[in-house]
């Protein structure tokens, strides 16, 4: 079959492939032929031809790195010479620029390595507190083979509402802000040693997901014992063929995903295309990719066999989206024309700016900002509760250190959660 080459300009033929703000066109591959039982999976897609993406596109990379990966399961131990592949090529994309983080699981079954516990299933409290033996033993792994390339390592541990409860969401998403600000790279885990059935994702996989939504990464990579998702169960069925690119979750495929199979592991293919619903509708395009081979990141820069899953959107405009339509106004700010100036140039509303707080609204919560003439310049999620945006109104950034006798946010809306209209 001859090579091909598509062209794609961004909003005109593939939005989906839109990666790179100020990206004017994309150049890429188209893979080999696909089969005819992959065909009619495909067939539910609206372009059938799109091409894979490549990994240099993205700038801000969620890695997920499974149990199964991570702990050799017969020896109890961390894979070392993986982990040490892996943490070289995160360098590499750390060191031209790029922002890494890691979803790791592993906490769990290094703690029942350490402590010696037999194979089988824990009950709930046995896992809690086998999980709080591993994470010590996960942070300072994770921290050695990072520091090896002298590149920090932050450790998150987060629960379910932790990204479902706004205020909690925000503190998270600053938190991981500031460490990539940092040039840290960020660990996130479930915190196993408090989640309980009832709160708890229960898999590391759709964790991810909202971890890069919550980054607004563009990039959700899941490691795997499997190298993507196949048309049919790859070990029942040797004429399987691997689905090099999804680009709308439709039934079809759902109907090819399995479940899990792995001891230590909680995700199937189930969870991972649940999962990408979640990274595709925030704006994250996500990929499956064999984490069974060393240096897999690399693998994947040079073209390495997995599945995309597109999104039409990126993390920035769904966001904002959500914020613009979705959410429901609790307050009101007005502001100063020079502050309306400042908004529509592309800043954050500074408290100084703010001339009138009306309305009861917490930390998080979405409130409508208007100018002197009171129309509606922009709507956002606030920084502060309302009692003390009425104490700090108005007030330059050292006074506000002052006022709350603490260094608090600079930002009454800081301009990433900010919408401001036409």
């Amino acid at each position: 079959m001859p090579k091909t080459r598509a062209v794609y300009h961004p909003g005109r033929l593939a939005p989906a492939i839109v990666l790179l703000q100020k990206q004017a066109s994309l150049a890429l591959p188209i893979r080999s032929a696909v089969s005819d039982a992959e065909q009619s999976v495909r067939r539910a897609n609206t372009h059938t031809h799109m091409a894979s993406p490549e990994l240099s596109q993205f700038r801000r990379i969620v890695v997920k790195v499974g149990s199964a990966l991570l702990v050799d399961s017969d020896k109890g131990e961390v894979r070392a010479s993986w982990l040490a592949a892996l943490a070289d090529d995160m360098a590499k994309l750390h060191r031209v620029g790029r922002d890494v983080l890691v979803v790791s699981s592993g906490s769990i079954a290094l703690g029942r390595s350490r402590l010696k516990l037999p194979r089988g299933p824990l009950k709930l409290e046995e896992s809690q507190a086998a999980a709080a033996v591993g994470q010590i033993a996960l942070a300072r792994i994770w921290s050695e083979v990072l520091g090896a390339h002298d590149i920090g390592a932050g450790q998150i541990l987060v629960t379910l509402q932790d990204t479902e409860e706004r205020r909690r969401y925000l503190n998270a998403r600053s938190t991981i802000g500031k460490l990539l600000e940092w040039r840290a790279i960020p660990v996130i885990n479930e915190n196993d040693t408090v989640a309980t059935n009832e709160i708890r994702y229960g898999d590391n996989d759709r964790l991810a997901a909202r971890v890069a939504t919550m980054a607004s990464a563009d990039l959700l990579v899941l490691l795997s014992d499997i190298d993507g998702l196949y048309d049919a169960p790859p070990k029942n069925n040797p004429n399987a063929k691997l689905i090099p690119v999804v680009e709308s979750i439709s039934s079809e495929i759902e109907a090819v995903a399995g479940d899990a199979e792995s001891e230590l592991s909680r995700g199937g293919m189930r969870t991972k295309v649940e999962a990408a619903k979640i990274a595709t509708t925030g704006g994250t395009h996500m990929l499956i990719a064999s984490g069974k081979i060393e240096h897999p990141l690399q693998a994947i820069a040079d073209g390495g066999r997995c599945t995309w899953f597109l999104t039409p959107a990126n993390p920035i405009t769904s966001r904002k989206r959500w914020i613009a339509g979705t959410l429901e106004p609790k307050g009101t700010l007005t502001i100063d024309a020079g502050a309306v100036t400042a908004l529509r140039a592309g800043a954050s509303l500074l408290p100084a700016g703010v001339i009138k707080v009306e309305g009861q609204f917490a930390r998080g919560d979405a409130v409508i900002v208007r100018g002197p003439d009171t129309s509606e310049v922009g709507r956002g999620l606030i920084a502060y509760d309302a009692e003390v945006a009425e104490r700090i109104k108005g007030r330059s950034s050292p006074d506000v250190m002052t006022i709350l006798g603490i260094s608090g946010r600079s930002e009454m809306i800081h301009r990433d959660d900010l919408v401001v209209g036409g």
